[in-house]
């Protein structure tokens, strides 16, 4: 079978590309940066003994995305489609770039959307065990936090969107299987990118994406719909979940009162 990885070129969606390949799964890497992939696809095919095939293209932009949904139409031996790519930005809301605002509600709700429909198409009339869509949502779902507004947005949208198609699949006892990704603090570039100071994390909070893909397979295989790597992580997940909605937004006001920047 063939696994469709889109972010594949570092961090997660790296890993899943390596977790796959051990498996036997035929890849295909979609990214930007067309020499990670390569570099990625030849590591894995010499290791494996796979076919590791790329693609680049810009999953924000809707050519990118109907070029790839019509790869996962029509692609025959389609198994397990994840949908990794993301990104995020921190500051406030309405001092943003609207543009990196509205790339990231493409990347993480438009491109989810379209590529899971196109997957979904190939997948349910074949109806076999073990195939399905991981969407790597994140634990920052199960909250709402200032300055990062839209990131936890679509994150919270991925997982209702997931939760959704999961009683639509099992209403129909379809053997296809979705599955929410949602970790925390990963040792990858999505940091570095938001030029976080890794430092200001505990260390016992951070996981290798090693670790969280393992997680995320084991779950896939036991059908689970919300897989959250690592005990804190579900700790934190489940007391978010159980305190009342006035709590956290009085919690999220207070945050801003006191990090605000001095004008």
């Amino acid at each position: 079978m063939l696994a469709v990885i889109t972010g594949a070129s570092a961090g997660i969606g790296a890993a899943f590309a390596r977790r796959l390949g051990a498996r036997g799964f035929d890849l295909l890497l979609v990214a930007r940066r067309e020499d990670r992939l390569r570099a990625l696809a030849e590591e894995i095919a010499a290791l494996y003994h796979v076919r590791a095939d790329t693609l680049r293209v810009d999953l924000a932009c809707d050519e990118g995305v109907l070029k790839l949904a019509e790869y996962l139409r029509s692609t025959p031996d389609l198994g397990i489609l994840v949908n990794n790519a993301g990104f995020g930005v921190v500051g406030y809301f309405f001092e943003s770039d609207i543009a990196g605002q509205n790339r990231m509600h493409r990347l993480h709700v438009l491109a989810t959307m379209t590529l899971t429909h196109a997957a979904l198409e190939n997948l349910l009339p074949k109806a076999r065990q073990g195939t399905g869509v991981i969407n790597v949502s994140s634990v920052a779902a199960f909250q709402a936090s200032p300055q990062t507004v839209s990131y936890h947005a679509t994150k919270a949208w991925m997982n209702a969107f997931t939760q959704g198609l999961a009683a639509e699949l099992a209403g129909r006892n379809s053997p296809v299987t979705v599955q929410a990704l949602c970790p925390g603090f990963t040792l990858s570039e999505f940091h570095d990118v938001l030029g976080m100071d890794r430092s200001r994390i505990p260390r016992s909070l951070w996981m290798t994406p090693d670790f969280v893909v393992q997680e995320s397979l084991r779950g896939f295989a036991q059908k689970k719909l919300i897989v959250i790597p690592g005990w804190r992580y579900k700790a934190i997940a489940g007391f978010l979940r159980a305190m009342p909605s006035p709590w956290i937004r009085k919690l999220s006001i207070a945050a801003v009162r006191r990090y605000r920047r001095p004008k």
